[in-house]
């Protein structure tokens, strides 16, 4: 049985003891560490109002302790970064507040909703803190992002186990074992249009997955705030992104299904007729900004273990059609006077 002794990697390492003065806590921030830390504080202080309006309408006891772990890490971390930021004397970011959230609005989503878009947000926010680790020079800071790395890794696996348990989603996919090791010796390797198209292999699967279990999450969290959007441009937007987002669950899922593979049903059915607004519109267009954002880099990492040529030219268009809508909503962002200004480097001029 492995013990947490067996999986402590300083059993494997030997320690290294330096005393750089680049590792302590009273060397300035670098642009990275600046960067990572903005981006993780808005981040969480966006969940924190999400959750805080979540948890006013959730029945199940599991789901809800989900919901309050979600809340007392989100909580965590921005007191954490807090402190950096006033011990630096380093401007506060606005963020959102609780005049983003309407707790007295009625119930937009199921509860069974809740988990797949907890485990959506958390997979959002390990992409962003495991970044950050490699590129963090304060020992503190690193740390940090380690412990919040950590503590996100604790929390998607709380997930996964009610997700299984309340046979919210099916199994991931399997694949018989090789009979040996196999090298590829024709090019036909790569095909994926016509001719001698090879079985998709298990990185494919697995990403393909991935994308189709983030979007259809994606898909039902837009579809609740079409619903609720005030605003018309934003309305349209949102509506974009939501055909988008069904065109791309449609072309992974028959990727799937054309070799006998299950993938993640939708989710739609899990969202309310409310149309009364729960969150601002500011919110709502700022989440969906952030999310495809994200999800750039998610297909960035599935094209980049995807050799069979069409899967790279679905990724490739996916990713175009991601970054038009992104560049829409900031622009929204901005005429809107909503867009929070990332710190940046010396003006030369």
């Amino acid at each position: 049985m492995t013990t947490d002794r067996d999986l402590n990697p300083m059993n494997v390492m030997k320690p290294i003891n330096l005393s750089a003065k680049e590792l302590d806590e009273g060397q300035p921030f670098t642009a990275s560490e600046i960067g990572k830390l903005w981006a993780t504080y808005l981040g969480n202080k966006m969940s924190s109002q999400i959750l805080t309006y979540f948890l006013q309408h959730c029945e199940d006891e599991h789901i809800r302790t989900l919901l309050e772990n979600g809340l007392a890490l989100s909580k965590d971390f921005i007191k954490r970064i807090q402190g950096f930021f006033e011990k630096e004397k380093f401007p506060i970011p606005i963020g959102f507040t609780e005049e983003d959230v309407n707790l007295g609005a009625p119930r937009l989503f199921q509860d069974e909703f809740y988990p797949h878009y907890l485990k959506y947000a958390a997979k959002a926010g390990m992409s962003l803190y495991s970044v950050a680790i490699p590129l963090t020079l304060r020992e503190d800071i690193r740390e940090f992002f380690i412990y919040v790395n950590e503590s996100t890794t604790a929390f998607i696996g709380q997930i996964n186990n009610v997700l299984i348990e309340k046979k919210f989603i099916p199994k991931l996919p399997t694949i018989p074992y090789p009979e040996g090791v196999g090298f590829v010796h024709k090019q036909s390797y790569l095909k994926g249009f016509v001719g001698d198209v090879r079985q998709l292999n298990a990185m494919e699967i697995i990403h393909l997955f991935d994308n189709i279990e983030n979007n259809v999450t994606s898909k039902a969290l837009l579809l609740g705030f079409c619903q609720t959007v005030q605003d018309e441009k934003i309305k349209a937007l949102f509506k974009r992104g939501l055909d988008m987002t069904d065109k791309a669950v449609k072309q992974y899922k028959e990727k799937l299904h054309l070799e006998h593979l299950q993938s993640p049903s939708y989710l739609d059915h899990l969202v309310t007729t409310s149309k009364y607004p729960p969150f601002s519109d500011k919110i709502m267009l700022f989440h969906k900004a952030d999310m495809f954002s994200i999800k750039i880099r998610s297909f960035g990492n599935s094209l980049a273990v995807s050799p069979r040529r069409d899967l790279a030219l679905l990724y490739g268009r996916t990713l175009i059609n991601i970054g038009l809508f992104v560049d829409d909503s900031a622009n929204i962002l901005i005429e809107k006077g909503w867009l929070e200004a990332p710190p940046q480097a010396f003006d030369r001029d």
